[in-house]
């Protein structure tokens, strides 16, 4: 069965989504079917990644103030679409790619649009809480309508949907990967490197971009710093947020490590660190948390997010949006947190679990 799977916003550099399609377009190909992963690019490319998933680029404009975000033309897509010849259709992109549903559905092509932010949140970075809420239902109304079916990752992302009454929503949660991101991975040289004399190492994985919230990290460190604590906050990652972030942690002990290529690198990053920091208040699943608790580190998140979903007391806190909040679950997990409940909660959440949900839900038999 050949199984297409559409995303816009698919960044150059590694995130949450692309970790997402990469993971599950393998999981379906190990399933036995051909896999086509369409994503916007600089330039057209067709080339097989190496879990055999086909990945096609298609030439896009790129967006402004983004880190490199691109979107293809809806039209270029469909007369891809037409010659690829799908049994099945996942969309990752709410928006730009939102009639692909109608355009499945026309031809008895089971389709799924899978959510992967919430949109009321996002709009009001941009306008009031309510004219956001509302232009969020509407938009939301209409975007159901135009699937065979929501995917939702969590409560948190499916609540937008409730609220609206669609019908048509099932929640799927995606996954980590257990073998990369894992204990093993902690290096002794690494953290001695990174904490530069400090006594603790936190971290803070992800793009820095607004919606992440990376200045509560940086506050975080700053109350804690105050309150005559030695630790050290590396932040791995990179985006429009970063010389802002650099000017507001200036005199802290605060490293910026820019973007690392390597997952693996990643992964020994998460395992040598005391603490990962998630301060995210619209995380809808939120990966990167889940990595650190798959490497045996703790995490303190917004309980403004879907992560309040997974984290545990044992191994986590999910706390108010404001730095005080933060520092003070960061003390109680540094003196008490366990890394064996970290993983053990990480290990939850397999991959084969979310791809077998995701087939489910694209009527695969």
């Amino acid at each position: 069965m050949r199984i297409v799977q559409l995303a816009n916003f698919y960044g150059p550099k590694s995130g949450g989504l692309r970790t997402a399609l990469h993971h599950l377009g393998t999981g379906y190909v190990q399933s036995g079917h051909e896999v086509v992963l369409v994503v916007p690019g600089d330039r057209r490319a067709d080339e097989v990644l190496p879990g055999g998933v086909r990945r096609i680029t298609l030439p896009a404009v790129k967006i402004p103030y983004t880190g490199g975000y691109r979107v293809v033309d809806p039209w270029r897509v469909k007369s891809l679409m037409e010659h690829l010849k799908p049994d099945r259709l996942e969309v990752s992109d709410r928006l730009t790619l939102r009639g692909m549903g109608a355009w499945a559905s026309e031809r008895g092509i089971p389709n799924i649009v899978i959510s992967h932010e919430r949109l009321d949140r996002l709009l009001q970075f941009v306008l009031p809480e309510s004219p956001a809420v509302r232009g969020a239902d509407w938009a939301n109304r209409r975007m159901a309508a135009s699937y065979d079916t929501v995917v939702c990752t969590t409560a948190f992302a499916r609540e937008e949907f409730d609220r609206i009454g669609a019908a048509n929503v099932t929640q799927v949660p995606l996954g980590v990967d257990l073998t990369t991101f894992t204990p093993l991975r902690h290096s002794v040289d690494l953290r001695r490197d990174l904490l530069q004399g400090k006594e603790n190492l936190l971290i803070h994985c992800g793009r820095l971009s607004p919606e992440k919230a990376v200045e509560r990290s940086v506050d975080t460190l700053a109350e804690l710093h105050e309150q005559g604590h030695s630790a050290r906050l590396v932040i791995a990652g990179d985006g429009p947020r970063r010389a802002s972030l650099e000017k507001r942690a200036a005199g802290l002990p605060v490293t910026f490590l820019g973007f690392v290529k390597s997952r693996l690198d990643v992964a020994s990053l998460l395992a040598s660190a005391d603490l990962s920091l998630a301060p995210g208040p619209h995380e809808t699943f939120g990966l990167a948390a889940l990595e650190a608790l798959a490497s045996g580190t703790p995490v303190v998140v917004s309980q403004s997010s879907a992560l309040k979903e997974i984290v545990q007391p044992s191994c986590g806190a999910a706390v108010d949006d404001h730095a005080v909040a933060f520092a003070a679950a960061a003390q109680r997990l540094l003196a008490s947190g366990s890394r064996e409940a970290a993983r053990a909660r990480a290990e939850e959440y397999p991959w084969h679990a979310a791809v077998d949900g995701m087939l489910t839900a694209l009527k695969v038999p």
